[in-house]
């Protein structure tokens, strides 16, 4: 009995996935569980492992196809179901049943969307589509921020087309086949719905085809369109397979992969080569066929980075003058930032967004803050004193942030109506704490979310924020994960800031911001009871508050309870001390 390959799940947002590189070949044995094909997202490239032992009896999808999850992508069983042929060209196999036995219905249907489109997407007049992605499961409109690419350019496929943004994250669309942008449908700063045509590559320039409504059922099949292009162009189709056998095959297939710009190269690996400032026409691919995968773009980043820092001890003489000098830091800066003065920038889609809701809580809800000073002390001589074991045990450093979210999130328990929000006339009281952390990156303002944060402990919370905060600032967080806050903390003080009076993240009905903590001296009680001056580390603890139903006491009384919580400071339990 064959046993199904499938395409996998690859996110709770995700629906379909791109056949990157098949790493086996039809009539090939294979361990269970050793990678037997890689695929691709928009969010992530991974290898799919072998469900079983056996030979790679027939491959349904071929090499930069794309289909939906849970497609039958090939078998793999006993051998005797071996079927080369249905490799070479499936527009050769229309379903007629000729020339091998039936397929069964799961791989058939599997198959059935890629026959509609078995031409080159230059052989008609009908072009491919470019659509509005959909960027998260609750999202289901975006806006245009930038195009990319003009009526008339030559775009690649897999080449950024396309900036839009949602109401959660910015991202660049890719061009899912190459061609000449014949067509513009929507314009910059045009919100549309998921499905959308966007665009059209291809095809007539005044095709009228390019209507702007929604092909939510139409767009799986021209997102398969990058796969058409390939019997067109000479040097992928030497990636397949098939031809293989046949005498005259072997001398292209030998010089195609000495063309780095040829490798299929995924849309991940393609904005992580822009990220980490990598030019992919310097980069060997070490995949099949010299693809580009995502080891070799860290690898060359980091080949750069090493040769940056050889030449240091060369260039150390002139660092000590520049060390220490706040002055020249700053000029540096200004330096660096020369090329804006005086200009005018359009906002970012997400710039937009942040904006819009900022003035839209301030709308929706009365808000005031309460401000309180904390005495920080003994978490101070706490942290110091567990921070190198916390880093051996836990693999995480132990920043001063975690103590404050689990004094917190325990505070929430206790005062609900903090941890509420507003629906019509009605307040709802959550019975999680889905704490949301404020992440500064270099698009914005974004906040990724902590959920059940109520149930985490210090190394639990200290994960948690580090990996949230390292996936946001590198554009890897899912936008699913950056929502579903019932109270949200902004760390105002990271950058110096005694405190603020920051604006509430709606819907929540609270947002705590912690200061920088700075020393200071303070009348406190020594061992005798009496009154001595002693110098102590501090902080100041705000929080802004929706006054429509939390009152001035209810802030005060929440806030008096993390203050009590930070300055007994009882978690040395939790850091094994």
């Amino acid at each position: 009995m064959s046993e199904e390959i499938k395409m996998p799940a690859l996110g709770e947002s995700v629906n379909e996935g791109t056949v990157t590189t098949w790493l086996k070949q039809v009539g090939e044995y294979v361990e269970v569980d050793e990678p037997i094909v890689e695929v691709s997202t928009d969010k992530v490239d991974t290898e799919v492992p072998a469900p079983a032992s056996g030979t790679l009896e027939r491959i349904v999808v071929n090499e930069d196809e794309t289909v939906d999850v849970g497609t039958v992508l090939g078998y793999i069983g006993d051998g005797s179901g071996v079927d080369a042929p249905a490799q070479q060209a499936p527009a050769e196999n229309d379903g007629s049943g000729e020339g091998s036995e039936p397929l069964p219905q799961a791989q058939a249907e599997a198959q059935a969307p890629h026959r509609e489109n078995p031409a080159p997407a230059g052989g008609s007049g009908d072009g491919v589509n470019v659509v509005m992605p959909a960027l998260g499961e609750s999202v289901n409109e975006g806006t245009v921020t930038t195009w990319l690419k003009q009526v008339g350019d030559t775009v690649e496929a897999d080449e950024p087309i396309v900036e839009v943004s949602t109401d959660k994250v910015d991202t660049e669309v890719p061009a899912p086949a190459a061609g000449v942008l014949s067509q513009i449908v929507v314009q910059e700063d045009e919100t549309v719905e998921v499905g959308t045509i966007l665009a059209v590559i291809g095809g007539e320039s005044s095709s009228p085809a390019a209507a702007s409504a929604p092909v939510a059922q139409a767009a799986p099949q021209e997102e398969t369109a990058p796969a058409a292009p390939a019997p067109a162009t000479p040097a992928p189709a030497t990636a397949t397979p098939a031809p293989a056998p046949a005498t005259p095959a072997p001398a292209p297939v030998a010089t195609t992969p000495e063309d780095g710009k040829s490798s299929y190269v995924t849309p991940i690996v393609r904005k992580l080569a822009k990220d980490l400032g990598v030019d992919l026409e310097s980069v060997t691919g070490t995949g099949v066929g010299n693809r580009i995968r995502r080891q070799d773009v860290e690898a060359a980043a980091e080949a750069a980075k090493q040769a940056a820092v050889a030449p240091a001890p060369t260039a150390a003489p002139a660092a000590p003058a520049a060390s220490g000098s706040v002055k020249s830091a700053i000029a540096s800066k200004a330096q660096e930032a020369a090329s804006k003065r005086g200009t005018r920038q359009k906002m970012t889609g997400l710039r937009k967004t942040i904006a819009k809701r900022m003035i839209e809580s301030l709308e929706t809800s009365a808000q005031l803050t309460t401000v309180m000073e904390v005495d920080v002390t003994k978490i101070v001589k706490l942290r110091a004193a567990a921070k190198d074991g916390f880093l051996a045990r836990e693999g995480v450093k132990l920043t001063f942030l975690p103590f404050f979210i689990q004094a917190a999130t325990e505070a929430l328990k206790a005062h609900p109506i903090i941890n509420s929000s507003v629906e019509s006339n009605e307040i709802v009281y959550h019975n999680v704490e889905h704490v949301g952390i404020a992440v500064d990156t270099p698009k914005g303002l974004f906040v990724p979310v902590i959920k059940n944060a109520g149930d985490l402990n210090i190394a639990g919370i200290s994960k948690a924020v580090g990996d949230l905060a390292a996936r946001t600032r590198d554009g890897k967080i899912g936008s699913d994960e950056l929502s579903g806050s019932t109270f949200t903390i902004t760390n105002t003080g990271s950058i110096g800031a005694l405190f603020d009076t920051p604006i509430i993240n709606q819907p929540n009905v609270a947002i705590m911001g912690t200061g920088a903590i700075f020393k200071a001296p303070a009348v406190v009680k020594d061992e005798d009871g009496n009154e001595v001056i002693s110098i102590r580390s501090k902080c100041y603890l705000s929080i802004s508050y929706d006054h429509r139903i939390v009152d001035g006491a209810d802030a005060s009384r929440y806030l008096r309870d993390v203050k009590m919580r930070l300055e007994e400071a009882d978690f040395a339990g939790e850091l094994g001390l």
